[in-house]
């Protein structure tokens, strides 16, 4: 990126994923017309479109003042985001009223990514006349053309940067830690799965048709974008007491707010007025961030690129996934949790726990 310093060279190595390319998957996933690629020696799931640029984001030269927020996605990223920019600005209300987080808080891995060309394949699929291709290309480019930052805008930001993530540390520029601060959050797994299946089901870039029982499979047999889930967690977990680090629960964020938000503060070295934290913790609060417009992606339904039918901002509970799983699913996922977290010591925090 800025400067002539040498080009790294990523060592994970893509390869197509031949069971997305037919079968029970693609009946799922119809859009996934390229079906997904994964990463060796890491196996990290994704599009063959972010494979292209992965070697891009990686070389973008982290800066000693930047702060990334860094989660498996469905884990309390865009919520902790606006957290952090808050804490870093100043509590700037008035700007992020007017400014989409996007613009404020640019999503990394998103910022080389083909989205209208995305758009288009899929307008290819749903069979739409050739001729409506270039309309609906500039009618997104209008629309989205202020709401993503590319690679190279985000080089050239001035800081502080506020840089979200969903990307395993080791697809992030190796000095990212030693250099800059990272913000990481996690979540139980079991309400991720619910969380991630609604978000599939509303993106119409997954659109994703099967019922939560298979995803659940396709969750924990690592067939999922972005999987696998404890890879990346326990690789966070695993550097939780590096200075730059800070790790989170999401569940400890909806039981104290103010003092998680308190804890990030200082971490990032900063210090909130009275005023300043007890209007960030109202602005946070769960059904106030729902209807902020500058974080939830509500846009994209009037654009086609979400159903009407879900929110981007769900529900934002814990434990939800009670009201989901059958005894057998949850058995199944009590045992998968059991297996990757053996011979460690993170454990999820329990809903009782959050109520003492």
């Amino acid at each position: 990126m800025s400067g002539a310093k040498e080009r790294l060279q990523l060592q994970e190595k893509f390869e197509i994923m031949p069971e997305t390319l037919g079968g029970q998957f693609r009946k799922d996933f119809p859009p996934y017309l390229d079906g997904l690629v994964r990463s060796e020696p890491h196996h990290y799931v994704t599009t063959p479109e972010f494979a292209k640029n992965a070697e891009d984001i990686y070389n973008l030269a982290p800066r000693p003042d930047d702060i990334y927020v860094s989660t498996f996605p469905k884990c309390g990223t865009t919520w902790v985001q606006e957290l952090v920019w808050m804490v870093v600005n100043q509590c700037d209300f008035e700007k992020s009223k007017k400014e989409q987080l996007s613009i404020r808080s640019p999503f990394l891995e998103k910022a080389n990514s083909p989205l209208v060309d995305k758009i288009m394949e899929l307008i290819c699929y749903w069979n739409l006349m050739d001729w409506l291709r270039p309309f609906i290309r500039k009618a997104i480019s209008f629309v989205l053309g202020d709401c993503l930052r590319d690679l190279e805008q985000i080089d050239q930001m001035a800081g502080p940067r506020v840089i979200k993530s969903h990307l395993p540390l080791y697809l992030l520029n190796p000095s990212v830690l030693n250099t800059s601060k990272v913000v990481y959050v996690a979540r139980n797994p079991k309400d991720v799965i619910v969380s991630y299946y609604h978000y599939h089901r509303l993106l119409e870039f997954h659109h994703y048709t099967g019922n939560l029982e298979a995803f659940a499979d396709y969750f924990m047999t690592d067939r999922v974008y972005s999987a696998p889930f404890f890879p990346h967690l326990l690789d966070a977990w695993n550097k939780r007491h590096h200075p730059n680090l800070h790790f989170v629960f999401y569940e400890d964020l909806k039981k104290d707010l103010r003092g998680e938000i308190q804890k990030i503060a200082k971490f990032l070295g900063k210090t909130l007025t009275e005023d300043q934290l007890v209007k960030l913790t109202e602005h946070l609060r769960f059904d106030n961030f729902a209807k902020n417009e500058t974080v939830n992606c509500e846009i994209g339904k009037e654009i086609g690129l979400m159903n009407n039918s879900g929110n981007f901002i769900r529900k934002g509970k814990t434990g939800d996934w009670k009201n989901h799983f059958s005894p057998e699913l949850n058995e199944r996922i009590d045992k998968w949790m059991q297996t990757n977290l053996e011979g460690t010591d993170l454990r999820f925090i329990t809903e009782l726990e959050q109520q003492d």
